[in-house]
């Protein structure tokens, strides 16, 4: 391999570090702008949404439904910034706009998961950052998507749980 191949590969190398700490940095940043009550009120769902997404994504990794171009076997690489930087922060943030009304919350899930299916999942493949490999745009918009209805259906279960608690201490 020539230098120049060597030092595009390291500045390619540089953009995607560059990228994945901005990613969860600014993700990060917004969570702490949530305020530490609805934080503690919707962490529990969020992380259990997070882990629905750690195995499904684990999943799509195995059957290569996307491919990322740098070190495309690094789980701390490709996933993992996206998982705990805006995966967790939309579930977090998502929850404290439209918990308790269910079609905005679904309908605000339905755009998130389109923005990422489509034109960001375009820009990626542009910048070099994933492509996607072993399915399509439509097929990836579900697999966001339907992690919404686990997420409010968890959350529900939470509250409910919680006031059935309360109403036995009193």
């Amino acid at each position: 391999m020539n230098q120049s191949m060597n030092e595009e590969i390291n500045m390619k190398k540089k953009n995607h570090v560059f990228l994945n700490v901005g990613m969860v940095g600014l993700s990060w940043f917004i969570i702490l702008l949530l305020g530490k009550e609805n934080i503690k009120k919707y962490l529990p769902a969020s992380i259990f949404i997070l882990f629905v997404e750690k195995l499904h994504a684990a999943h799509g990794k195995k059957q290569k439904w996307w491919v990322f171009y740098n070190k495309p076997k690094s789980y701390f690489f490709g996933e993992f910034p996206y998982q705990v930087g805006p995966f967790f922060m939309l579930a977090l943030w998502t929850l404290k706009k439209a918990y308790g009304d269910f079609k905005p919350f679904i309908l605000l899930n339905a755009g998130i998961s389109a923005f990422f299916a489509f034109p960001l999942t375009y820009m990626a493949k542009q910048i070099k950052y994933y492509r996607l490999n072993r399915i399509n745009h439509v097929q990836f918009f579900f697999y966001f998507f339907y992690k919404s209805f686990l997420l409010y259906g968890f959350q529900y279960l939470i509250e409910r749980w919680f006031s059935k608690r309360e109403k036995e201490v009193t």
